[in-house]
């Protein structure tokens, strides 16, 4: 359970008004009618909020009196379509040239894994191609009469992340273990001038969330979860990013940051990414907003908004947060941006129409695909209906304006003319690789060192297994080339060096010899092991997890760290993840062990700790501490410092040096201590859809998401059906025209091994309305293009016509058939090329149901 580190202080004030009447003398009668009021005035403060605990900030970038008169003069001048056209924000892959041309949107972004002309392998050339080609499309008034540049951001995360060759540095969890805020600035200044180099004005970056449950997919985007290491790290990346505000503030090599995401959400429960914060307002601010005070501070001249909720109320909708605490009370004077179609999913709202997130106090809507025209055209509609004030849009306009007359997009050259603009030299430049090789050094820590394991002599016979150990892609993680990180090879990270190569270079430069088998395996026994693994790629909710046990019910890493030490072999681990996890068994079967994180492109900083000198002297030693604490089980998910309770297997700030004694035993508990015997059934459909399952029609190679109670979408349609109430049943009528399926599945993938170690069953009632004409499957899918399917033709043609009955199949047999439960993104599956009509309700995970289910595994 999540800790309150403070009291609320609403909470002293009776006893404050109590305290008062007993010194003056007050009777019972007013003692009780002060309490009445105090429980009147937490009430209303309450439902208010407390603004009392949200600071001014004074900003270094000030007002400068002749962008406000400049911003005056347009407002004075813009079109309602104009000034609208500033708030929206269309996706590359969703809006063409001519698009920009008609509408001069204030800005557009490239979500991750979008490039320019759809091509993962684009070149600098041709980001700098596109960002030229809507910058003049978007001066060119010919159609729209606006004359105002345009704006691309993008998430550059890590380092350029979306751009092949560039540097990726380590990760914020690992930047955090380093400690190191002037070389955080540095990182930042780094890839600032490599987004420039492709013509691009703005970057999603900083995130600034303080984690305070590591099963968070986006626990790798937090740099520590103490507040104070995050208020500081925000400031130097945004002085990074956009320069010193008395210095070289947006100059030819800055670019416009973004503190995001505001707010609280690293403090969601469960950790579940986009959902729920349900923390108090003093917790808030004590917490979760401290990297806004270290970044607005610094001057960042924009934030996003966040997916989350606070208190059950969506944070693109909440004006309390986004105008009162944010623009008013902080002063901020920049712009609030959204995210991926953040404000449909406000109440009452779509991703094409929302007026709540525009009166809460949002100035760009980040629309990504279609969307974007019916949400201009609603939001104008709204305007001139009074739903949004003009007012309101003026402000946001107004802070639009601010941000680009201040980054001087309004007197720089177009994108392909500006002073680093096409000098593919600066990607991937060497002296940002140094900067991200010494990133890579200070960011290890050490977790365990038996009898000095560590530095390794490198003139010795090295055993380099693991399946991370020459995999870029895995020791990058999310963010890196493609959104997920994933279908990446080692190619596509042109000038990188992986783990193992870094390694090689050093070891036989010394005389040693480095030999790479990622299984384990070796035909001459070698002096010791350098063991490389750990979790493999992942961004935003599809990181989300059920606990921290790693490899849960797949042990491969252990396997191959305990048949070389039953062979002797003394055993280095090399641990990449993204957040801490429990892994006591792996910890055990290690001689040393060190959590390298996510560490980026430079892999040979990794050897330059690991390995001694040629001489046998210490090259660099480990300098990296525990920003986040070490768990000592599976589910002691939520451990952060400061807690009452506080009792981790590694505490926050530990890391060894190669002084240190290890103190680590050999002998951890290995015992998970997770509980399965009372798991709860999962429900999937019940009469309607559990979050966060949803149902798609697939047919034609359409994809249509279904929201009404019936629809057809080519050889398929769908509609409600009454099976014990009304419309607690769907029918699905296959016509045979075209291979069609329907699918249920969640916008990210869920850890569901809990069920198999259950031994649960898929159950299911269905009736059929018409035998299939031609071969039916039902299937699961999971992330990566995993998944399998099950032959369920004869159990329809065997079935009693419109009858229901119950299918129940052994979930192992999914997983046999290639279904990951730790990265499941659609339970239920039906397709047939054929025709068939089959009514189906009450779907859901049963445990202990694969003993009698209908359908059991072949041995």
């Amino acid at each position: 359970m999540k800790k309150s580190l403070n009291t609320n202080r609403l909470h002293i004030l009776p006893i404050l008004i109590g305290g008062l009447c007993v010194l003056s003398g007050c009777n019972k009668q007013e003692i009780n009618a002060n309490n009445s009021q105090s429980a009147v005035v937490k009430k209303a403060e309450h439902e208010q909020g407390d603004l009392s605990l949200w600071p001014t900030l004074k900003s270094k970038v000030v007002k400068a009196p002749e962008i406000e008169n400049t911003i005056a003069q347009y407002l004075k001048s813009m079109t309602l379509e104009q000034k609208v056209a500033q708030m929206i924000q269309p996706e590359i892959r969703d809006i063409s040239v001519e698009d920009m041309r008609k509408y001069g949107f204030g800005s557009y972004l490239n979500g991750g894994g979008s490039f320019p002309n759809a091509n993962k392998h684009a070149t600098p050339a041709d980001w700098i191609t596109l960002a030229e080609s809507m910058y003049k499309a978007s001066i060119d008034d010919s159609i729209d009469g606006s004359k105002i540049p345009t704006m691309w951001g993008t998430d550059a995360v890590h380092g350029h992340n979306n751009v092949i060759g560039a540097t990726l540095f380590p990760h914020n969890i690992g930047l955090g273990a380093a400690n190191n805020p002037a070389l955080i600035e540095q990182i930042a200044a780094a890839t600032a001038v490599e987004v420039m180099a492709t013509g691009i004005d703005w970057v999603f970056a900083p995130t600034v969330a303080v984690v305070r449950d590591d099963r968070w997919g986006r626990t790798y985007e937090g740099y520590s979860e103490d507040p104070a290491i995050v208020r500081e790290y925000s400031a130097a990346i945004v002085n990074g990013l956009q320069g010193r505000a008395e210095e070289d503030f947006l100059s030819d090599k800055r670019v416009i940051s973004t503190v995001k995401h505001f707010l609280g959400d690293g403090g969601t429960v469960d950790g579940d990414d986009q959902g729920d914060n349900i923390d108090s307002e003093e917790v808030l601010y004590n917490i979760h907003a401290q990297g806004y005070i270290g970044g607005l501070t610094a001057g960042s001249q924009s934030v996003m908004a966040s997916f989350n909720s606070w208190n059950g109320k969506k944070n693109h909708g909440n004006k309390y947060l986004l105008t009162d605490v944010l623009k008013t009370k902080m002063g901020f004077d920049g712009f609030v941006v959204g995210d991926w179609n953040g404000h449909g999913q406000v109440a009452g709202c779509t991703n094409e129409s929302c007026p709540q997130a525009v009166n809460a106090g949002l100035d760009i809507f980040m629309v990504p695909t279609g969307a974007w025209k019916p949400l201009y055209e609603n939001t104008i509609k709204q305007v001139k209906a009074g739903t949004i004030t003009m007012a309101r849009i003026d402000d946001a306009v107004a802070r639009i304006l601010r941000v680009k007359l201040r980054a001087g997009l309004f007197d720089k050259p177009s994108p392909a003319n500006r002073k680093y603009s096409g000098k593919l030299e600066l990607i991937g430049a060497p002296a940002h690789r140094d900067i991200a090789r010494q990133a890579v050094q200070e960011s290890l820590v050490l977790l365990k060192n038996n009898n000095h394991l560590l530095p390794l002599n490198p003139l010795s016979n090295i055993l380099i297994a693991g399946d991370a150990a020459d995999n870029i892609g895995k020791q990058s993680g999310g963010w890196s080339i493609t959104w997920q990180g994933t279908n990446n090879q080692n190619a596509d990270f042109p000038g990188a060096t992986s783990i193992y190569a870094g390694l090689k270079t050093q070891i036989e430069a010394a005389g040693g010899n480095a030999i790479l088998s990622p299984t384990g395996e070796f035909t001459s026994k070698p002096d010791v092991a350098i063991v490389v693994f750990g979790e493999e790629p992942y961004a935003e909710g599809h990181g989300d997890k059920d606990n921290l046990e790693f490899e849960r019910n797949n042990k491969r890493s252990l396997k191959i760290l305990k048949t070389l030490k039953q062979q002797n072999i003394p055993v280095v681990s090399v641990f990449i993840s993204g957040r801490p996890m429990w892994v006591n068994s792996e910890l055990n079967a290690s001689d040393a062990f060190v959590a390298a994180w996510l560490p980026g492109t430079e892999g040979q900083g990794i050897a330059d700790v690991l390995l001694a000198d040629e001489n046998g002297q210490v090259q660099y030693d480990f300098k990296g501490k525990l920003s986040f604490s070490w768990p000592k089980s599976p589910l002691q998910t939520a451990v952060n410092k400061g807690d009452a309770d506080y009792s981790p297997l590694l505490p926050y700030g530990f890391g060894l040096t190669y002084e240190d004694e290890s103190t680590l035993g050999n002998n951890l508990n290995e015992d998970s201590g997770v509980d399965i015997s009372n798991l709860a059934p999962l429900s999937i459909f019940n009469g309607s859809f559990k979050t966060p399952w949803r149902l798609f029609l697939n047919s034609n190679s359409e994809q249509h998401q279904v929201a009404s109670n019936s629809v057809k979408l080519g050889g398929i349609t769908y509609r409600t059906e009454d099976k014990a109430i009304q419309e607690d049943a769907m029918q699905f009528n296959f016509d045979g025209t075209a291979a069609s399926y329907i699918e249920i599945n969640s916008n990210f993938t869920e850890d569901k091994v809990a069920y198999i170690e259950a031994n649960s069953a898929l159950s299911f009632s269905y009736k059929v309305n018409e035998v299939p004409s031609s071969q039916t499957y039902l299937a699961m899918k999971c992330e990566q293009g995993c998944g399998g399917e099950l032959d369920i033709t004869s159990d329809f043609e065997n079935a009693d016509l419109n009858t229901w009955q119950t299918m129940s199949i052994d979930l192992a047999c999914f997983a046999k058939k290639g279904v990951d439960f730790a990265r499941v993104t659609s339970p239920f599956i039906i397709k047939t090329a054929g025709k068939l009509n089959v009514s189906v309700a009450d779907i859901s995970f049963k445990p202990q149901g694969a003993k009698s289910a209908v359908v059991k595994c072949e041995e």
